[in-house]
């Protein structure tokens, strides 16, 4: 085989142990290797570095191993060209599973092209993402939370959330803190509404007579005051969010004109797939990597499962909530196509369908740096008109009519 790479390295990484080989080029053609063994800590990631940077080493691969990989990559990225590699595609040959020999196949895969990098993202959005994962598994913990809190007041038989349609929304807080502190009249509870909920001040004196004990008002009081743990956290990611994402405005604006994404969504989408969609090349890249296209399964002209490969959680939970608050917009392309599928394949595959959609949406507007541009609810009836009228004209005929289509040009 070809030698791509002359002086390579591959690293197979653990919690505890780097085992290192360098493959560099000898006498008469032939390749030197040796492999050495490096600890995680920082004093040895950097003798690493001096190590590799001595041999002259251009190129070093690594397999993506949870977390571990991470302080490694860092270490190196400034010094030398760093691949991280999918663990799926350096499976080593059965029976030579070792660390040196995971090193050793790792290198010769990259020595001689036979592998391609992974996508990490540059420090600016690396750091930001860090910051919108973790504001997204708050804002998770938050709903757990809520959903804890009614399951407390249903076995009080206090039945708030079948009047309320938010039962940590002010009203019901007021409600629930005068709860705490030992109120159980329902007509003063009910008192406590706020706004368009005071016109269901019959019904919430009903809701609120229950059997609230110490033991119920120990464990809301205890839900409220993680509540509020959890508001100001994610008030404060907020805020050094709005920090973070100051060079990236513009394309924060940009994806903003996409159907059902808000503020929030743009910052996680820049955070997950970055701004510079050269890195990707085309569309239907991009979503191959998401996880949002189906896989190719075939052979001897036979296909098999197409099914998507496993995709980021959290690429995939922010292009959900899109999905489904754009799946559910009036006179938009993006609603048309939810509807025009959920009939026929269900929920779940619609909207999978319009998380593809707007995720070639987003490739166009952070490539091309241009606003969205929606194609209409009737887009589909446009686009293949003669189809259209000739579905329709069936529906007609089948309720015993008979129908003759003819343009109208010609009419």
């Amino acid at each position: 085989m070809d030698v791509v790479v002359e002086r390579c390295c591959g690293l197979d990484v653990h919690k505890h142990t780097v085992v290192a080989c360098v493959r560099t080029p000898g006498k008469r053609g032939k390749r030197n290797q040796e492999t050495r063994t490096f600890g995680t800590m920082t004093a040895d990631l950097l003798a690493l570095r001096d190590w590799l940077v001595a041999l002259g080493v251009t190129l070093c691969g690594m397999e993506s191993t949870g977390v571990y990989w991470k302080p490694v990559f860092y270490v190196l990225e400034d010094d030398i060209e760093c691949w991280l590699l999918n663990a799926r595609h350096l499976r080593n040959v059965p029976g030579k599973k070792t660390d040196v020999a995971d090193a050793e196949w790792i290198c010769q895969l990259v020595e001689h092209g036979l592998v391609s990098p992974s996508f990490v993202p540059p420090k600016p959005i690396r750091e930001l993402r860090d910051l919108t994962r973790y504001r997204k598994a708050q804002i998770e913990e938050r709903g757990r939370e809520a959903q804890r809190l009614d399951k407390v007041l249903q076995d009080a038989g206090i039945k708030l959330s079948s009047v309320a349609s938010n039962i940590i929304g002010r009203s019901g807080r007021d409600m629930l803190d005068a709860l705490v502190s030992s109120t159980r009249d329902p007509e003063v509870l009910a008192e406590l509404a706020r706004g368009k909920l005071r016109k269901k001040i019959p019904e919430l004196q009903r809701a609120l007579v229950g059997r609230s004990s110490a033991n119920h008002a120990l464990v809301v009081s205890t839900i409220l005051a993680k509540l509020d743990f959890l508001e100001e956290a994610i008030s404060g990611l907020t805020e050094a969010i709005e920090a973070l994402i100051g060079p990236f405005e513009v394309e924060v604006a940009l994806l903003d004109t996409i159907p059902g994404v808000d503020r929030r969504i743009a910052e996680c989408l820049i955070a997950e797939i970055g701004v510079d969609m050269d890195r990707f090349g085309t569309s239907a890249r991009l979503a191959s990597w998401a996880g949002m296209c189906p896989g190719n399964n075939e052979s001897g002209d036979k296909r098999r499962s197409g099914k998507t490969r496993n995709d980021s959680k959290w690429l995939a939970a922010n292009l959900a909530e899109a999905a489904e608050a754009a799946g559910h917009s009036k006179d938009t392309y993006l609603g048309a196509q939810f509807q025009r599928l959920r009939g026929r394949i269900g929920h779940a595959k619609a909207r999978k369908a319009v998380e593809h959609s707007m995720l070639v949406a987003a490739f166009h507007v952070l490539d091309r740096r241009v606003p969205y541009v929606d194609l209409g609810a009737n887009w589909f009836q446009k686009r293949r008109p003669d189809a259209h009228a000739h579905r329709l004209a069936r529906q007609i005929e089948a309720l015993g009519y008979r129908v003759t289509i003819e343009p109208a040009e010609a009419a």
